[in-house]
């Protein structure tokens, strides 16, 4: 059985308690789904789903100068065209590190990593330094991956990812273990540095990643699922409690969200979120907290208004009814 996230850890942060809600954001921070989005992406000859990420840096910065407790990025190795979704077109670790230096407080998580195409010690080196260089504030959002026509580009075997995955976090862990180790003569002789932060890097899958439920929950810190209304997550939710046993092991979603300038504009369901006043935001997301999701990560890509001031807007007049602001290390002034 593997570990899980300690009470000072970045996930616990994001979710310190059962019945708490916390708000973060995901990239790409752009409402390229928008129709004055495609319209903007069709005159700048950017193919639909590759976003613009000119404002990407103030945009992080005001996420986390307004309270949003993570910040989430997606791990999308090769555009296909078909698919229509380049995620936030950066790759997630150098983009990581340079987030790490760009905000203090913000969590900052993946959701998630293609785990089984990447080399598990790679992923184990890229994780800890970005826990490193952010102070202790990475939640390592980890997946089978869903584009089968990766996996024959990199000579490898999609049907057996799942077993890739097991074995990808069983790597990791004794990675991360083995460089803590004050003396390494009991050792192969071979470290992988530097040791992370927290002790243990806390691991979330988003989907199932070809594991049951029953493995999640005894092997991971928390569970990343997709979006859902709360009359839909509730049995979702009920099934992973009942897996964790009575420990906390929070369940996160996340949601597209096209805010209204109304406020009290009422919700029409849209693919994987809603289109929405912030009143009926604020109850959708109570509806969630009340079914049992402790973290809800925000997507602004179908969005009619500008990104910056649907962030103010939430900052404002939603966080203040959910885990507004989650104590945690600050990055030293630069």
């Amino acid at each position: 059985m593997g570990s899980h996230a300690s009470g000072d850890s970045a996930l616990a942060r994001i979710a310190p308690e059962p019945g708490s809600l916390t708000l973060g954001v995901e990239f790409p921070l752009d409402n390229d789904w928008s129709p004055a989005g495609r319209a903007q992406a069709a005159a700048r000859g950017r193919p639909y789903g590759v976003p613009d990420l000119t404002h990407h840096h103030e945009l992080a910065q005001a996420a986390d100068r307004l309270g949003f407790s993570a910040l989430w990025l997606r791990d999308v190795p090769l555009w296909d065209p078909a698919f229509g979704d380049a995620g936030q077109v950066f790759d997630p670790f150098p983009y990581l590190g340079y987030l790490a230096a760009a905000t203090e407080r913000i969590q900052l998580g993946t959701a998630a990593v293609a785990l089984p195409l990447r080399h598990p010690l790679h992923v184990a080196k890229m994780a800890a330094t970005i826990d490193r260089l952010s102070h202790g504030r990475l939640i390592l959002g980890i997946a089978s991956g869903d584009r089968p026509v990766e996996y024959p580009l990199l000579g490898l075997d999609f049907a057996r990812r799942g077993e890739a995955v097991r074995e990808s976090v069983e790597s990791m862990r004794a990675a991360w273990a083995e460089a803590a180790e004050p003396d390494p003569a009991g050792s192969r002789g071979l470290r992988v540095l530097p040791a992370p932060v927290q002790s243990d890097i806390p691991l979330v899958m988003a989907g199932h990643g070809q594991q049951s439920v029953q493995w999640l929950a005894e092997n991971l810190g928390g569970h990343f699922t997709y979006h859902r209304p709360a009359s839909l997550m509730r049995t979702v939710a009920e099934e992973w409690k009942q897996a964790c046993g009575g420990a906390h092991r929070p369940l996160l979603t996340t949601m597209l969200v096209d805010l209204a300038d109304d406020r009290g504009a009422a919700v029409r369901p849209i693919r994987f979120g809603a289109r929405l006043g912030r009143d009926a935001l604020i109850d959708y997301l109570d509806g969630l907290r009340t079914a049992g999701v402790g973290h809800v990560a925000l997507n602004f890509r179908p969005s009619a208004r500008p990104v910056s001031e649907v962030l103010q807007e939430i900052a404002e007049h939603v966080l203040p009814h959910f885990t507004a602001r989650v104590s945690g290390p600050v990055a030293p002034a630069r």
